[in-house]
């Protein structure tokens, strides 16, 4: 969301605890297809490509750079806020109707997304409403005037005859004066809540969505999904605001769908598997997994496996149970809101390769921040996790210039350098990508445990019977040696597929793995 808004970051649930929940069977690790296969690209538009010469990346500049994204291998794009606000993130919106004119026109968009939809990519939107801009001509009417029918569009203390006291659920100070009122702001005093209790504000934004689908958007991607109803820190482990939030996002989704019934619904729920899961029951396709994000980077950073496949074989168990089958999964490794990946690996290329290949060969829709693949670098405050996108040494046309560089300056990586590079970063994401795109087994499907004693070896089967392909990853700097016999009898994986590297051999069941390499083992 935004540095401003602090959050509860809930560490992983433990293992035991899920295996509570769902137990150990494997007929519920399968992670179902809903068509919303392929990897996106997250883009702070802001910082990405500027078309018109001010400076600031625009929508323009994004539709100009679709053929890069292209043949990245990229089948969907989310943009960043793009609606009128008052604010450089546009996390508080002043218009849900309209396109911040610094990025263009409704038009503009338009054509954007008739140009990605030529290309095969799919767009969605960020959507923040748990809250509206202190600037929207909501507030600004609700706040003035008690008589007015915005009025119960937020919510005000002395409307309620309740004390402004008690602290948000986002750690920060809830309530805000305004006019000799209070009203409730749980992350910031620009950010008044809207009240989702009030029928019309919940019917005006399933309004907002249809409208933006109408536009050419093919779903959203949910800022703040779980606080929609989470006010304060007492309420925050309530089942039933939990069961509100869940209910608000199914109405939501019934709405949607009655313009596009394929809208695709991706929701930032910063929390463990348990609290996901119950909003993929028909409201929501996709959680962010944040716990796993933290396992991948740990493990390149650290150069040990951890129980990747195992643990996803559980939490998919817990999803099945909630969703029916009606999910997909939305692994990363980060995004605008956090330590870039090149920066949490201390700038160790191959670390950052290992990382990628783990991500990349997950199930669900992986999502990319921009600059990742290059490896830019970044850390907080948040506008230094949003530096302008580098695309040629000497900057030049379409540079973004609306922020001065702190770790991104003269002699960065960027994108001209590493496509004529074999060996880069970004030709290396797109071989893992292009690896995707043409084998169905590493798409959707399924997950499973491939037991290994070598700590450095990260090993799983994706898809099932004859299709599946076994992943082999050597995360460390030195060649490993894999015995496919090894706690895995009968496998009958042959013939080595694909490969990041030269020097890998199978031989008499023995799979030779050079270091820092990412391997695709056949039947």
């Amino acid at each position: 969301m935004r540095g401003i808004a602090k959050r509860s970051r809930i560490g992983l649930l433990t293992l035991a605890c899920v295996m509570l929940i769902v137990g150990c069977s494997k007929d519920m690790t399968k992670e179902p297809s809903n068509g919303n296969h392929g990897v996106f690209y997250e883009i702070f538009v802001r910082s990405f490509q500027d078309s018109n010469g001010d400076g600031i990346g625009d929508l323009n500049g994004v539709t100009a750079k679709l053929d890069y994204l292209k043949d990245l291998g990229i089948k969907g794009i989310w943009l960043t806020p793009i609606m009128t606000s008052p604010s450089y993130h546009g996390y508080d919106v002043s218009n849900y109707y309209e396109i911040n004119p610094q990025f263009g026109t409704i038009a503009d968009f338009q054509a954007l997304t008739q140009e990605a939809h030529k290309r095969g990519i799919e767009v969605i939107m960020d959507l923040v409403v748990n809250h509206s801009s202190s600037e929207n001509p909501w507030f600004v009417e609700s706040s003035k005037d008690k008589n007015s029918p915005y009025r119960n569009w937020y919510t005000w203390a002395e409307d309620q005859g309740r004390p402004a006291t008690g602290q948000s659920a986002a750690g920060d100070k809830a309530w805000h004066m305004k006019n000799g009122n209070h009203y409730l702001g749980i992350f910031s005093e620009s950010m008044p809540d809207l009240n989702f209790d009030n029928p019309d504000v919940r019917k005006e934004i399933i309004k907002v969505g249809q409208f933006w689908l109408q536009k050419g958007a093919d779903g959203f991607r949910l800022d703040a999904a779980k606080h929609v109803y989470e006010d304060f820190t007492d309420s925050k482990k309530d089942p039933k605001t939990s069961q509100k939030n869940v209910a608000w996002w199914k109405e939501f989704r019934a709405g949607l769908q009655e313009v596009n019934k394929d809208a695709y619904l991706v929701g930032e729920i910063w929390d463990s598997i348990a609290v996901i899961a119950p909003y993929l029951d028909h409201a929501l396709n996709s959680g962010f997994n944040f716990d796993l994000a933290k396992t991948l980077i740990s493990s390149a950073n650290t150069e040990t496996a951890g129980n990747i496949a195992f643990t996803l074989e559980r939490t998919y168990g817990l999803y099945e149970k909630s969703s029916g089958g009606n999910f997909i999964d939305a692994p990363f490794l980060s995004n605008h809101d956090q330590t870039r990946v090149m920066s949490a690996l201390q700038g160790n290329v191959d670390h950052a390769k290992m990382a990628a290949a783990l991500l990349l060969t997950m199930p669900g829709n992986p999502f990319l921040y921009y600059g990742e693949e290059i490896g830019m670098l970044g850390m907080k405050p948040d506008e230094y996790l949003r530096e302008p996108m580098v695309w040629k040494a000497a900057g030049g046309a379409g540079q973004t210039t609306w922020e001065a560089p702190r770790y991104n300056k003269e002699g960065a990586p960027n994108v001209e350098a590493q496509l004529k590079d074999a060996n880069s970063l970004l030709n290396h994401y797109k071989k893992l990508i292009q690896w995707r795109n043409e084998e169905p087994a590493l798409q959707g499907g399924k997950i499973s445990e491939y037991k290994t004693s070598n700590t450095h070896i990260a090993a799983y089967v994706r898809g099932e019977g004859k299709d599946s392909l076994l992943v082999v990853h050597n995360l460390s700097g030195q060649e490993q040696v894999l015995d496919l016999s090894e706690d895995n009898v009968n496998t009958g994986y042959t013939k080595v597929k694909l490969s990041t590297s030269k020097g890998n051999k199978l031989d008499g069941g023995k799979l030779v793995v050079p270091a820092y390499s990412s391997l695709i083992v056949k039947k």
